[in-house]
């Protein structure tokens, strides 16, 4: 059965298939035909040669090429999926705009695409949407934690109540790895509160 080949197109010599392709600028319509590609303005022709994309700043919408309306405080991005803009360092995408991101006293902006937008400071801890003194007791030092107090006792005190207490070391015993709590030397057990012969 011979070939018919359609305007536009250029045969394969395959076995499979139709046995032609469109030419480069044309799409196959319905298996027997090759239509132009039109391309809208703002747009180009993809390297396929079978489609079209809008150029950057412009995007698809019902077959033409619409400019992208970037608000104020914003740039064009290269993201695949969601906005086709981004906020400048320092705003936040709300409804359509850029707003100012309301930084607190004691705070810094920070680099995270999620949660807050802003870091309390050393010292500080957050609270609400304010950074709080970090109360520092007697005989600790502040830590760098996401949870907890934000302090450490210093080696050879244990926190209690918001506070730093001095161990009381019982005899045959040592201060542990922490420096906070204390266990039994070799041989010795701990029982109720003080350190025993194992044997």
């Amino acid at each position: 059965m011979a070939i018919v080949i359609p305007a536009n197109a250029y045969a394969t010599n395959r076995s499979y298939g139709t046995g032609w392709e469109c030419l480069h600028g044309y799409q196959e319509v319905n298996r027997n035909t090759c239509v132009e590609v039109v391309v809208p303005e703002n747009g180009y022709l993809d390297p396929s040669g079978s489609s079209w994309s809008c150029q950057r700043g412009f995007a698809e919408i019902t077959g033409s090429c619409d400019e992208i309306i970037v608000p104020e405080f914003a740039f064009l991005s290269d993201e695949t999926y969601g906005p086709a803009w981004t906020c400048e360092r320092g705003y936040e995408a709300s409804e359509g705009s850029c707003v100012l991101i309301a930084v607190p006293a004691h705070a810094y902006l920070n680099l995270s695409t999620y949660g807050q937008a802003w870091t309390c400071d050393r010292g500080f801890a957050e609270q609400g949407d304010e950074c709080s003194p970090i109360i520092v007791p007697e005989n600790a030092y502040l830590v760098e934690e996401t949870y907890g107090s934000n302090w450490r006792c210093n080696r050879g005190y244990t926190a209690s109540n918001n506070r730093c207490e001095v161990i009381d070391l019982p005899e045959n015993a040592h201060l542990d790895r922490t420096g906070n709590r204390w266990e039994c030397n070799r041989n010795f057990q701990r029982t109720r509160g003080v350190c025993a012969l194992s044997n």
